[in-house]
């Protein structure tokens, strides 16, 4: 071929680089972020509402009858 037809990859943008990421409120680091936070969040809550049934029968069963 001779080179000077469209590009292989149709001009379609190239991803930005790990170094290259713009933490404004549409990236995709942004998103990444933001789901690795709730992620976090609904462990932390889980475990916290696990913990309080745990304690719920640790007294139930320590209870005087």
């Amino acid at each position: 071929m001779s080179g000077s037809g469209p590009a292989r990859d149709g001009g379609a943008p190239r991803p930005a680089r790990e170094t290259d990421r713009d933490y404004g409120g549409g990236s995709e680091a942004w998103k990444e972020r933001g789901v690795a936070l709730r992620v976090f969040i609904y462990v932390f809550a889980t475990h916290l509402f696990a913990g309080f049934v745990w304690i719920l029968f640790y007294v139930g069963e320590h209870a005087k009858k």
